[in-house]
């Protein structure tokens, strides 16, 4: 297998697509169903065997899934979700999107996810749901979420979408949260160009996702083959049946991924973890990462720079590395609707100041993973002895 890419950089993250994959795309698109046919159903199945869930609905996006979770908890306006700040914006927007609020809560500083002990916190009596979000690949506390959760009668709806094929307590996520979005965007565990999934064992929830990705649409067969109604607004949030069959091909390989994604990582933390001037991502023993990004940190007071200068130099280099990401308090629009500002999460702000996130991908190549520790290596050397105005 292999990738095509500039050869003078190295991506923070990429698709691994074969000849396979190609073939059962390929196979669909000569069938008479391209879109709400057999393959989705199938695909989503398949998905919720993995995982270890009754139901699953595929949908366009991680964004759509998301939304699609939070409408089916039955999210509204003048509702509270609580989640993180330091999470692609998504996890947010699609709340406000409902009219509710996203109420945030800080971090931990050792694997980046939501802080429990900061959770209860935020509890009002407008709290009806916490939406942790597994940053980086790693699964959050779920059993001090769930005990927050079960204590206050709120909901758990996991954004899982960095973290699908990654296990918490041995059980892999999907199957413990009331419910969970995955998503399916090229640099995630799988792709199916661009697509996501709700997981719930709820039969309800379940239904009210059917209806709401096509439509709000509900069929009166009784009334006329041709009949349906809305009764409540949805979205045409539709996934293809050669994307689904992408998806399928890629899900056979997903252990292999994942354990190419952990080889990567082991290599890294050999070989950066004598830098003193760096800070190493950190995996807990009771937890399976996914490994999506691997995100170090600047020991900024060691080093004669900021964070900037050495970012620009890895990529003058050709190491596409990346920032994920600015903290959603510190967005314009949270802080303008509602009134978020700097200080308000001093952890997480702590945490933007200082990472980086160096290229990690299956396909990734020997010679690549050498490429960005030689750079990484060279660059922190350089900073040490000599400031760049």
């Amino acid at each position: 297998m292999s990738i095509t890419t500039n050869k003078k950089l190295i991506p923070y993250g990429h698709q691994w697509i074969d000849q396979r994959d190609i073939d059962e795309v390929v196979k669909v698109l000569k069938t008479d169903w391209i879109t709400q046919g057999p393959k989705i159903e199938e695909f989503e199945k398949s998905v919720a065997k993995y995982c270890g869930v009754k139901y699953a609905v595929a949908v366009s996006s991680g964004t759509a899934a998301l939304h699609a979770a939070y409408a089916a908890a039955g999210i509204k306006a003048g509702d509270e979700v609580i989640t993180t700040p330091l999470t692609f914006a998504a996890t947010a927007y699609t709340i406000a999107l409902l009219g509710a609020k996203p109420v945030f809560a800080d971090i931990k500083e050792d694997t980046f996810n939501i802080d429990p002990k900061k959770i209860e916190k935020k509890i009002t009596k407008r709290t009806k749901a916490i939406a942790p979000v597994d940053f980086a690949g790693q699964p959050c506390d779920y059993k001090e979420i769930f005990k927050i959760a079960k204590k206050h009668k709120l909901l758990v709806i996991e954004d899982a979408a960095q973290s699908f094929g990654a296990e918490y307590k041995r059980k892999r996520i999907g199957s413990f949260a009331d419910l969970t979005t995955l998503s399916f965007h090229p640099v995630k565990t799988i792709t199916t160009g661009e697509g996501g999934m709700i997981l719930t064992n709820n039969k309800g929830f379940y239904e009210k996702l059917k209806v709401f990705r096509h439509h709000g649409i509900i069929k009166k067969p009784e009334r006329g083959s041709w009949y349906y109604e809305i009764k409540d607004l949805g979205h045409n949030f539709r996934i293809t049946d050669f994307q689904c069959a992408l998806g399928l091909s890629q899900l056979k390989k997903i252990g292999k991924f994942i354990k190419r994604r952990r080889e990567i990582v082991a290599r890294y933390n050999r070989a950066l973890k004598d830098i003193k001037e760096i800070i190493l991502p950190v995996e807990k023993e009771d937890r399976k990462s996914a490994w999506h990004l691997y995100i170090i940190q600047l020991s900024l007071e060691k080093l004669k720079t900021n964070r900037k200068k050495i970012f620009e130099k890895f990529q003058k280099e050709g190491v596409g590395v990346q920032v994920h990401y600015l903290p959603l308090h510190l967005q314009p629009f949270f802080q303008r609707k509602f009134g978020y500002k700097i200080g308000d999460f001093p952890i997480a702000e702590k945490y933007y100041q200082r990472a980086i996130t160096l290229p990690l991908f299956p396909a990734m190549r020997e010679e690549d993973i050498a490429r960005v520790v030689k750079i990484v290596k060279e660059t922190i050397q350089f900073y040490k002895k000599y400031e760049i105005l």
